[in-house]
């Protein structure tokens, strides 16, 4: 009668545990908003630490005022970027004579009568091979009109979001503890000292990368900014920040950017020969982007990962993939970072593991 009781208990416990993993789940994912603007404010956090530390040694402000200051600095870099996106939506917008649907029409005409001429030169029918792909009869033209529906409808929430973010910024950087007490209360009591030591190391590394990647952004956005002005691109500087902060994303984020490059590089010289001035532009402007891409990634990424994370440029490239193929573009975001806390976990708690001892040797 014992054992069926102890059975019985037993059961409803494991039901119980169940039950109550999945309601977090459900919980969680009721709540991701709410999550991503802590994680959102975390990183800020991070990235603002130094900053704040910089105000309060160097030149005696005090918490609150440090913070505030920060905070000021962080908003006004945050407007300035948005700012510097107007002229280029503008100039944009400008060339490609969105307000006047009869000189556009005859500019995109225009470009492609010269990229076909220019190819049937080269004994390529551009024209019968877009005829016989059907392109044309793919696009959904209903596209445009739904994302603008889409970017009004999300203003609301964009402005919610933003307000959230700043707020929680705000107390993560004047209390640097904050986050940190929130997590130990689910720590158990003789496993706290080594959680705080944990935690205090992961914001070290953690402040690097992410001042880290700050710099990776800044080289390229020097290397894009130089060749678009070399060519004369119209705004060359919007262009290359745009394209240098596409690179955060791994792997995807330098097709993406390539490719933003070349249409905006294209949109820069309509109406201009396609064969004398178009075409020649972009090969070179090309090329300068693949300059800056073998520069970020046999210099400025295998030195910047390797000083700010303490990791091997090449177990760094096997987490990203790996997260890749099992979370997608996010997985690969959130990859380094989130390695980067695992090791310094596992080499607090488990330093005498043949494994972690041999992963966390640098650490």
């Amino acid at each position: 009668m014992n054992n069926s009781n102890t059975i019985t208990k037993g059961i409803l416990k494991a039901l119980a545990i169940v039950v109550g993993f999945f309601l977090l789940l459900f919980f969680l994912f009721k709540i991701q908003s709410v999550l991503i603007y802590i994680a959102i404010s975390a990183v800020l956090s991070l990235i603002g630490r130094p900053i704040v530390r910089f105000f309060k040694t160097k030149l005696k402000f005090n918490n609150t005022l440090a913070v505030v200051t920060t905070m000021l600095f962080l908003i006004g870099l945050f407007v300035g970027l948005v700012l510097m996106f107007i002229p280029l939506i503008v100039e944009q917008g400008r060339n490609l004579s969105l307000l006047n649907i009869e000189q556009l029409q005859n500019n995109i005409e225009n470009l492609y009568y010269q990229i076909s001429e220019y190819f049937a030169i080269n004994n390529i029918d551009v024209a019968q091979s877009i005829e016989d792909s059907k392109l044309l009869t793919k696009i959904d033209y209903s596209i445009i009109p739904n994302f603008l529906n889409s970017v009004i409808s999300g203003f609301g929430s964009f402005s919610i979001g933003l307000f959230s973010v700043l707020f929680i910024t705000f107390f993560l950087l004047k209390d640097s503890h904050l986050l940190q007490q929130g997590i130990l209360v689910f720590v158990p009591d003789n496993k706290e000292t080594r959680s705080i030591k944990s935690f205090e190391k992961i914001k070290d590394l953690l402040s690097r990368y992410f001042i880290g990647l700050i710099l990776q952004i800044l080289i390229l956005f020097i290397i894009y900014t130089a060749v678009l002005l070399i060519f004369g691109i119209k705004n060359a500087i919007v262009i290359a920040f745009l394209c240098a902060l596409l690179n955060l994303i791994p792997y995807v984020g330098p097709l993406i950017g390539g490719f933003l490059m070349l249409i905006l590089t294209m949109s820069s010289n309509l109406g201009a020969s396609f064969s004398d001035v178009i075409l020649p532009k972009t090969i070179y402007v090309m090329i300068g982007f693949v300059f800056g891409q073998l520069v970020d990634n046999f210099f400025s990424q295998p030195f910047i990962f390797s000083k700010s994370v303490k990791s091997h440029p090449l177990e760094i490239f096997l987490v990203i993939v790996i997260a890749g193929l099992l979370f997608g573009v996010i997985g690969m975001i959130v990859a380094i970072p989130t390695y980067t806390a695992l090791k310094v976990i596992l080499k607090e708690f488990l330093s005498e593991n043949k494994i972690v001892k041999q992963l966390t040797k640098d650490l």
